[in-house]
């Protein structure tokens, strides 16, 4: 599949917003209005951000709204639905604490179950394809969720560091957000490796129906120039770029931040930490990437 870059910044940055606004609207974090500031700024950024990303990726943008419209039946547009919803909740949420009484208990929790909700939408998006094989896997809404939640967690560590407070049990929910996130991820890729066409039955002899033939192989391209569907489904990543992402997602996504906690757990630097932090949506960068640029539609078994 093609990997854009609007995609690939959406999923992320959304992911580590709506990641913060869950840990938030638990609770999370000293009640100052000071930090408030701070925290809420930061995730409503990363969310608006995040959601008109999305937007660069469609022919007409204009039109974005109309895709809201179909939610009994497309992930795409529940994820868009709970987006709004959460984000409404949000701006109640942020106005009682910074202007009102302080944190609300029922619109936190109702900010945080949103915030959940919102990033499993956007899991499902890919992982209810089961046109690509990779994707079509239990853990693919899993991986999405455990990596909003280790990246929402360093980013609100940093904060609480950045405004003083130690946060020793947001430290040790940071390390445990991203030890989970590395048993889930390393369960995805397990369960993609054995995911490939040929799996599910997507082969060249299926998709020409000439396999009572025999073996079929391509001879001549099927088009002398790339069409909708070779740009947008059909991409080809080299083995060594692929090893080189990986071990980019592996050293700035998980080891790096591991250490740079392990550093920070005596002095609770809240640079130390946002460096972690801003090391760890590296990696997320890169193993969305990669997500998007190893996956196999079926229809690549055609060209």
């Amino acid at each position: 599949m093609h990997p854009a870059p609007s995609l690939i910044a959406f999923t992320t940055l959304s992911g580590v917003g709506f990641g913060l606004l869950a840990l938030v609207g638990l609770g999370a974090g000293p009640n100052a209005v000071g930090f408030g500031w701070a925290a809420c700024t930061v995730a409503g950024a990363l969310c608006v951000t995040g959601l008109l990303c999305s937007t660069l990726h469609l022919g007409r943008p204009d039109r974005a709204w109309r895709a809201l419209s179909q939610w009994r039946s497309s992930w795409l547009s529940r994820e868009g639905v709970l987006a709004i919803a959460t984000l409404a909740v949000f701006a109640l949420y942020a106005l009682t604490w910074l202007f009102g009484t302080g944190r609300s208990a029922v619109l936190g929790v109702l900010m945080s179950s949103l915030s959940v909700a919102t990033v499993y939408a956007t899991g499902m998006i890919y992982g209810q394809l089961k046109t690509v094989p990779t994707w079509s896997c239990p853990w693919t809404p899993w991986k999405f969720l455990a990596l909003g939640l280790s990246s929402g967690s360093l980013v609100l560590l940093a904060l609480i560091g950045f405004a003083g407070e130690r946060g020793i049990l947001s430290t040790f929910l940071a390390t445990a957000a991203l030890a989970l996130a590395a048993v889930v991820v390393f369960n995805w890729k397990s369960s993609a490796a054995k995911a490939d066409l040929a799996s599910v039955g997507a082969t060249p002899e299926e998709a020409t129906g000439l396999g009572h033939i025999g073996r079929v192989r391509l001879l001549e391209s099927p088009h002398s120039s790339p069409n909708y569907l070779m740009k947008e489904m059909v991409y080809k990543v080299a083995r060594h770029r692929a090893k080189s992402l990986a071990r980019v997602a592996l050293i700035a996504g998980l080891v790096v931040p591991a250490v740079l906690l392990v550093l920070a757990f005596p002095i609770g630097g809240g640079f130390v930490v946002f460096v972690a932090a801003l090391c760890h949506v590296v990696g997320i960068l890169a193993l969305r990437w990669a997500f998007f640029a190893e996956a196999k539609h079926a229809v690549s078994s055609y060209y």
